[in-house]
């Protein structure tokens, strides 16, 4: 890497301490899909989860049905990564920590939405409804600092000058 490459690196890393790292997995996480990967011995397994909230600690909560392959593979191993992309250029976060599972009926009550029907056929009071509770140990963040507008511009702009016009801001993710 030549100094100008790593002195843009600096330029772009920002570390984020406990509640500024809060703040930001609610920003990327609130309400978006992320890949929810477990694994079993040596055998690993993705799967697309919705966040159904992300609370004051920062704990990313799920609706899981209690029968399910993700519930089993939490109870054998509850460490997992979540992977989250949003738009085409920006969002980007990777958390690493542990799962479990919960039966909390007033969390399902505050989760639930009438859509869950889909995979909940008896509603809220569905006995197969579980919690999943994800709590992250570390985690690393990429991010843009104008807006995915800008940054498509940007990009463009780039392309065609032969620039690196890079804003992008990373970082690592410190919840504890």
């Amino acid at each position: 890497m030549n100094s100008i490459d790593k002195n843009q690196s600096e330029k772009n890393k920002q570390d984020l301490p406990n509640a500024d790292s809060i703040e930001k997995i609610r920003e990327l996480g609130e309400g978006k899909t992320c890949f929810l990967c477990t694994s079993t011995g040596n055998k690993g397994f993705a799967r697309p989860m919705t966040v159904q909230n992300v609370d004051k600690n920062g704990a990313i909560w799920f609706l899981s049905a209690s029968d399910s392959n993700q519930n089993e593979e939490i109870k054998s191993n509850p460490q997992v990564n979540l992977y989250f992309q949003g738009s085409q250029y920006s969002e980007f976060m990777h958390l690493y920590g542990k799962a479990s599972i919960h039966f909390d009926k007033e969390k399902v009550k505050e989760l639930w939405n009438p859509i869950f029907k889909t995979w909940f056929t008896e509603g809220e009071n569905d006995p197969r409804i579980s919690l999943i509770k994800f709590s992250s140990d570390s985690g690393y963040y990429w991010d843009n600092k104008h807006g995915n507008f800008i940054a498509g511009i940007k990009m463009i702009i780039g392309a065609i000058s032969g620039k690196t016009l890079d804003d992008s801001i990373q970082g690592s993710l410190n919840t504890k």
